[in-house]
């Protein structure tokens, strides 16, 4: 015991001549790893827009423990773009299965592509790993520690697939619209457009989302405006760790307040991703209740903890909250409102969503718990095509606690490694 005494002190004293880099003290002294990247770049002309779905971009490989993802949209020089000039619908990261190369996929009759989603509920229409829109600059993705979310498991693998990742990336530039709010609503009128872009018949009552402002569709802008046109990119930053057992790892679940179906029915079928606000009555107007209220249940099929949860929500967003079955508050999201003309506080746009970060432990779960989702809108003039997500993160009951880190604060926070904190 007094050559183990001896040799904490030891470390202790080599720790004061060259100190530890505050980014290799996570998880328990493993190294925490960053890298940006640039996607493909998308142009636009005044009024255009670009919904691109990029295959295999750039991406850590390997058995990774994923701990942020952060992404904006930046010029050819690297200069952030405001949203008031490009704004970003959104943008979602997600995982697939891509074929070796030498598999013979038409041989054997093997699709190219599988897709990988996260653990739900939302599966056939929302399944990204991340995602956000306007609120990208200011809203936090970290994966608190001890979590992580797992990639890059060859075991899990297809056999005869590799993991690669997928981008996309919805942009819409307004510089010199006649609407800005309307063409980032994607109103109809102001495209122009009464088919999808699979060249169906737009539903009765559509005035606008998704269906009208898809890939190379132009909104209006003023007679006469001539504005550049622009190469652009969608710059992340990712950070990471390398898999190893003192990491916990976390689901990842996403909720729509737009699924209709019954609790007991849930298949994802009927998540829309977006829902149209109308605008107040006068006599809400008069009493000053100019507030739209969705609400929705949801299951959640393992239960655990949740660790991280945030909401996205378009232009007249009031904040989003997840409820337990009894009623108790899981989660609150609440956005920022830009008051500027610089890139990150754009007036009257959405520059971040505030996120959870529970104490861990302390916000639980049951398996088959049934929840409720709330999405609140500001009524006072008509929204069309607005959303209504809640992305929770949630370490599953079954999980074992974390062994504890032996962790010193002089002269700097450092961690003694787990193989020796583990013989202590």
């Amino acid at each position: 015991m007094r050559m183990m005494i001896f040799f904490v002190l030891l470390i202790a004293l080599l720790s004061a001549i060259a100190p530890l880099p505050l980014e290799a003290l996570n998880v328990r002294g493993h190294l925490l790893k960053s890298k940006t990247f640039l996607s493909p770049p998308f142009f636009l002309r005044p009024g255009s827009v670009s919904n691109k779905f990029y295959y295999d971009v750039p991406f850590p490989r390997g058995h990774l423990a994923f701990k942020s993802f952060d992404a904006e949209v930046v010029d050819e020089n690297g200069a952030p773009v405001p949203l008031h000039e490009t704004y970003l619908h959104h943008w979602v990261v997600e995982p697939y299965y891509a074929l070796k190369k030498g598999g013979g996929a038409d041989a054997q009759g093997l699709p190219k592509r599988i897709i990988a989603r996260n653990s739900g509920v939302c599966k056939n229409t929302l399944g990204q790993y991340y995602g956000l829109g306007s609120e990208t600059r200011h809203t936090a993705t970290w994966v608190p520690d001890p979590y992580g979310i797992e990639i890059g498991n060859t075991e899990t693998a297809p056999e005869g697939y590799e993991e690669r990742w997928m981008i996309n990336v919805h942009a819409i530039d307004t510089r010199g619209a006649v609407d800005k709010l309307g063409c980032t609503e994607c109103k109809c009128d102001l495209y122009n457009t009464t088919i999808d872009e699979y060249g169906r018949r737009l539903p009765e009552g559509y005035v606008g989302g998704l269906y009208c402002c898809y890939d190379e569709t132009q909104c209006k802008v003023r007679e006469g405006f001539n504005g550049e046109l622009r190469k652009l990119f969608l710059r992340y930053t990712v950070r990471w760790l390398d898999w190893s057992d003192a990491i916990v790892p976390v689901k990842i679940y996403i909720f729509d307040v737009t699924d209709t179906s019954p609790p007991d029915e849930r298949s994802g079928t009927a998540c829309r991703v977006e829902y149209q606000v109308e605008e107040c009555s006068s006599e809400n107007r008069a009493k000053n209740e100019c507030i739209d209220v969705k609400v929705t249940k949801e299951v959640l099929p393992r239960g655990g903890d949740i660790v991280f949860g945030t909401a996205h929500q378009h232009s007249g967003g009031l904040g989003a909250s997840l409820h337990g079955q009894d009623g108790r508050l899981l989660c609150a999201s609440i956005p920022t409102y830009g008051n500027g003309e610089e890139a990150g506080n754009e007036e009257n746009y959405i520059v971040g969503m505030s996120t959870c970060y529970p104490k861990p432990g302390s916000v639980k779960v049951s398996d088959g718990e049934v929840l409720t989702v709330v999405s609140n809108y500001s009524s006072d003039r008509q929204h069309t095509g607005v959303m209504g997500l809640l992305y929770i993160l949630v370490a599953e009951n079954e999980q074992p606690a974390p062994k504890p880190a032996l962790c010193f604060s002089f002269p700097v926070p450092w961690c003694l490694p787990t193989w020796l904190t583990s013989n202590l």
